[in-house]
């Protein structure tokens, strides 16, 4: 049981934005994923996902290789993931981002609904009803009524998450999941991602914010200019010559 990725490159003409990378994430842990602007994490997380294909390299959810696989069949693997800037539906209520996390790659339901059959009224009670028990899970029932856009932005990213383990993941990647957030919102975001860990999901975390990191992760791998510069645990990372230079230009 494992999310591996194995050897992994992606070039965009002559620029190599993935060169040789591999790294590993089980049920279970928190693993991270840092370097600095351009070392080619956001391309490690769109190659995960389906979003860009690979040049070389594998992608295998527990042993199943989606290497070349679209980003629904990723998804149906068990790979979820957020994204750096919020992407919520802004005019929708929070229960409504999250039924959408749920419904939205059954087309026959669509239809149903359409056609304001009364099985899929029965269905979208039970839709709602699975909604809040995923906010319920994040903390976020007191705002299931509420417009997604007048929430906090922390409050935002915990409704992203929730749509995220809507599909019932066996991993979710988060791209940086604390940009813009303060103290306390980032230490209840780390609370929620234990507890989603403690579940059993594995996840693959990538941040800059190395105080988050280091707090929630049990190994970090570090990129720089599509290489893999190092790995290790947090106290060998943060000690690791080499990383040090990358973040502070030596």
């Amino acid at each position: 049981m494992t999310l591996e990725i194995t050897h992994v490159s992606r070039s965009f003409g002559g620029v190599r934005a993935v060169q040789d990378v591999s790294l590993r994430v089980r049920p279970g842990q928190i693993i991270g994923l840092i370097g600095p602007n351009g070392a080619g994490k956001s391309s490690m997380v769109n190659l995960i996902t389906g979003v860009l294909r690979l040049d070389t390299g594998s992608i295998c959810v527990d042993g199943r290789d989606v290497s070349a696989d679209t980003i629904v069949g990723v998804s149906r693997a068990g790979v979820s993931r957020t994204f750096q800037n919020v992407r919520l539906l802004r005019d929708s209520t929070v229960l409504e981002n999250v039924a959408l996390g749920l419904t939205r790659e059954d087309r026959s339901s669509t239809l149903r609904c359409l056609l304001g059959l009364p099985s899929a009224r029965r269905e979208l009670r039970s839709i709602d009803e699975q909604a809040m028990r995923i906010l319920d899970q994040v903390g976020m029932t007191a705002y299931a009524h509420h417009i997604a856009s007048a929430l906090a932005y922390g409050h935002q990213r915990r409704v992203e998450i929730a749509r995220a383990i809507a599909v019932e993941p066996k991993y979710i990647l988060l791209d940086e999941p604390v940009a813009g957030m303060n103290d306390v919102e980032a230490a209840e975001l780390g609370e929620l991602l234990k507890a989603l860990a403690a579940k059993g999901i594995g996840i693959l975390l990538i941040e800059h914010n190395m105080a988050f990191v280091h707090s929630l992760c049990s190994h970090i791998y570090v990129l720089n200019t599509g290489n893999m510069l190092a790995e290790g645990t947090p106290a060998a990372i943060s000690a690791h010559p080499a990383v040090i230079a990358a973040y502070l230009g030596a």
